[in-house]
């Protein structure tokens, strides 16, 4: 060692002639002791790390009770895993770490309960708002949306702005003009209601002679509230010649869904809701006893129009929903409507029907028993149910004195105790999707934000999954051995024929296009209620405009509303739809591994390929017509599938409300989530094969594989109040998301292997359902 020197150039460890040399150690500065020192601690620490990394990797273990889990390597199927690949310790990857470690609870065992396992921290550490029904990944995702949108819209319009993004802020701004919505009061209700006839109960000189029930519905059209309270009336796709459009009758949507409704009276929610129309009307001036006695009559007319409703269990099957029938038929069959003039006042002029019209009459049975309840029902009683669902409607626009009292009956409904921030009501109502075919801000909104915010990186990386797990979906089709050769081929016809929209059509860049689609439509920043109602009388002219206009299945009008949390499979288009607002956060992340993106958005991606092969969507053909393509043998072998399927989930109970799922409702839902994560696991698989493994996450224990697993669960992370878990469960169409993790997981034999689970956990079943 060469003798180094201070800084006065004296040799710090030269050895003295006339003195004994000292101990090492003693001949050391205290510099050089603690350097030394540092440096021995890290040394050892590194040996550790390194001891319990061998450790860890000879004797993976994922839960309390999983005490001879194998290695990652014995993981793997097919040797994917051959290799050790390293840890990923970039921003995006401990972002991502960081996010699951949150999420998970530990000592629960994976093969007891996956989504407690991998969602059981979000579930104990996460407190619902008390502006919230509940709290999903979903939910946090929308949150931060709106977030973005709000920037947006609250940017002050500018004069030479493009004509759509000032309607959009103009709608917004009388949103937000709280001080001229309290100013008025229950005014602009009280003056609309007698514009629309009259509340009965609010109008002590009320004459039941002006009033019949199809005059109420042109006015209601004409003022531009729904024309669909005792009938619904649409233009939509002709299902059996999907390049056309036909009108359509069908049961209206009911105030309170009809689940409730047929339990009775007594039913709390029922009760809840006959409060809130009382206190309603006794706010705008009733006398309550009046409205005591006039609401329950309107609401037992209401009761009974549910009970003339098909349920939804039966509303599966759309060629039983398919009656057409001409008008001159439609008269003859149900001559107390004067059909043609009720079509043609709620038809735009310039689109008027003939006597030879034909139309599709969804449940007839419906139309009958109504034709008779209607003759039958005091006026009175009418008029008040239609001037309720009126003011019912318009409640969200009025003062706060009024919208308490809708609160107060939600909070009976869903358990919300409080309204979220008025600017994420506001940008909601700017962004919302209005029904089908109708025309609404979100085209505006969707152009302001992909212009902000869309990464096009993200649509190309979603492609390149669509094109994964469609050739995955495309090869289990091959492969299972109860379809015959006939109805195989047809199937792998309508899989390569199903469109994809990915993110937002070009388009929304265009100005000049969005001008066009807003033509006619005016906004003031002053008038929330008659904004509201200027964009609904304009949707739906926009809507019934279209009956004699050919369909096109890849018009960017409909695909242009990217600025939504949600992906979607249109059967009459045999198309699946990714917006822009889905590709991001816990969905999709370009600076993590593939694991994560193939188990979240890739999953989603499956969701909606397997929603063409559902119970619904199988009904439709390639070209999205409805048209029975299956081979008798191999459909009798699909309902099979099926009913195991809805046996399956609908002996699993929330134990937090002790309700059974609804096997029949969902089942359409839970074919698809079952086909959906199988399609991205295979297709993670091949993309494994093709680009080699990928390092792991740090400060966790998990192979690849089962990373894709803990992705996929964490999608459905959430936390519900009882009773919107109830209304979920009474109403929805998609099970739980608890559910949504253990009933696809558990049927899943990758899975089970992935986590070692033996047949004796809940998790790995003997007993197994799918369909694809």
């Amino acid at each position: 060692m060469q003798p180094t020197s201070n800084s006065n150039g004296v040799a710090l460890n030269q050895p003295s002639k006339s003195f004994r040399n000292p101990p090492w150690w003693n001949r050391r500065t205290r510099l050089e002791r603690g350097l030394l020192v540092s440096a021995c601690v890290f040394f050892v620490t590194c040996a550790a790390l390194v001891v319990a990394l061998a450790s860890t990797n000879s004797a993976l273990r994922v839960g309390p009770n999983s005490e001879s889990m194998p290695s990652p390597e014995a993981l793997v199927d097919d040797g994917a895993e051959d290799t050790e690949p390293g840890i990923c310790n970039t921003k995006g990857c401990v972002r991502t770490a960081a996010a699951i470690i949150q999420n998970m609870d530990e000592e629960v065992d994976p093969c007891d309960n996956f989504y407690e396992f991998a969602c059981g921290g979000f579930v104990k550490n996460t407190i619902i708002p008390d502006d919230k029904t509940q709290m999903t990944t979903f939910g946090i995702l929308n949150d931060k949306l709106d977030e973005q949108v709000r920037i947006l819209v609250e940017e002050p319009v500018k004069p030479d702005e493009p004509k759509p993004f000032q309607l959009v802020k103009n709608l917004y701004q009388s949103c937000m003009n709280k001080s001229l919505i309290e100013s008025l009061g229950v005014k602009p209700m009280n003056e609309i209601l007698k514009k629309l006839g009259g509340w009965p109960l609010l109008e002590p000189n009320w004459d039941p002679t002006t009033f019949t029930w199809i005059e109420s519905v042109y006015r209601f059209r004409k003022l531009g509230y729904s024309n669909d309270y005792f009938i619904d009336f649409s233009v939509t796709t002709d299902v059996k010649n999907s390049t056309y459009r036909i009108i359509d009758i069908d049961q209206p949507a009911l105030g309170l869904s009809r689940e409730y409704l047929t339990k009775g009276l007594n039913e709390s929610e029922v009760k809840a809701y006959h409060k809130y129309q009382v206190e309603l009307a006794v706010l705008l001036g009733a006398d309550r006893t009046t409205a005591v006695k006039d609401m329950r009559d309107a609401l037992e007319f209401e009761t009974q129009l549910a009970n003339f409703s098909l349920p939804r269990e039966e509303r599966r099957n759309v060629t039983k929903l398919y009656n057409p029938m001409t008008i001159s038929e439609l008269q003859e069959k149900f001559p107390s409507i004067p059909w043609l003039e009720y079509i043609n006042r709620l038809l735009p002029e310039k689109v008027q029907i003939a006597s030879d019209e034909t139309i599709i009459v969804t449940v007839p049975e419906y139309i009958t028993k109504f034709q008779q309840l209607i003759s039958q029902t005091d006026k009175r009683v009418q008029a008040n149910y239609v001037m309720w669902r009126a003011a019912a409607s318009s409640v969200s626009y009025m003062s706060e004195s009024v919208r308490k009292l809708q609160l107060d009956y939600t909070n009976t409904l869903t358990g919300k105790g409080e309204r979220e921030p008025r600017w994420r009501e506001c940008t909601s109502v700017a962004t919302a999707r209005s029904k089908s075919g109708r025309i609404s801000l979100a085209n505006a909104v969707g152009a302001l934000y992909v212009r902000r915010y869309f990464k096009d990186e993200a649509r190309a990386s979603a492609m390149e999954m669509v094109t994964d797990i469609r050739k995955s979906f495309l090869d289990i089709l091959k492969e299972i051995e109860w379809m015959d050769s006939l109805t195989r081929g047809r199937a792998i016809e309508k899989a390569n024929s199903m469109e994809t929209h990915i993110g937002y059509p070009k388009e929304l860049m265009e100005d000049s296009k969005l001008i066009e689609l807003y033509d006619g439509l005016e906004m003031s920043n002053n008038d929330y209620l008659g904004n509201v109602l200027n964009l609904t009388t304009f949707g739906t002219d926009y809507a019934y405009r279209k009956l004699r206009e050919r369909v096109n299945k890849t018009d960017w009008i409909s695909h242009g509303r990217p600025a939504v949390i949600n992906a979607f499979y249109a059967p009459l288009e045999n198309s699946i739809q990714f917006p822009a607002g889905i590709l991001q956060g816990v969905f999709f992340d370009s600076e993590r591994p593939r694991y994560m993106n193939y188990g979240a958005i890739g999953w989603i991606i499956g969701h909606e390929i397997s929603h063409g092969f559902d119970d619904q969507g199988r009904q439709f053909d390639a070209d999205g017509n409805l048209y029975d393509w299956w081979e008798p043998t191999t459909k009798n072998a699909y309902l099979r599938r099926t009913q195991c399927i809805i046996y399956q989930y609908g002996n699993m109970t929330a134990k937090e409300v002790n309700l059974k799922l609804n096997g029949i409702n969902t089942q359409g839902e839970n074919i698809a989530d079952i086909g959906g994560i199988k399609e991205a696991y295979r297709a993670y698989q091949s993309w494994v094969q093709r680009n080699g493994q990928e390092q792991k996450l740090p400060g966790l224990k998990y192979s690849s594989n089962q990373l894709f697993w803990i992705s996929a669960a964490n999608v459905w992370c959430n936390k519900y109040r009882p009773e919107s878990l109830k209304l979920r469960i009474l109403t929805g169409v998609h099970s739980p998301g608890e559910f949504r993790v253990r009933g696809p997981f558990s049927n899943m034999e990758p899975f089970s292997k992935d986590f070692n689970c033996p047949n004796t956990k809940p998790m790995n079943p003997k007993e197994k359902c799918s369909v694809w």
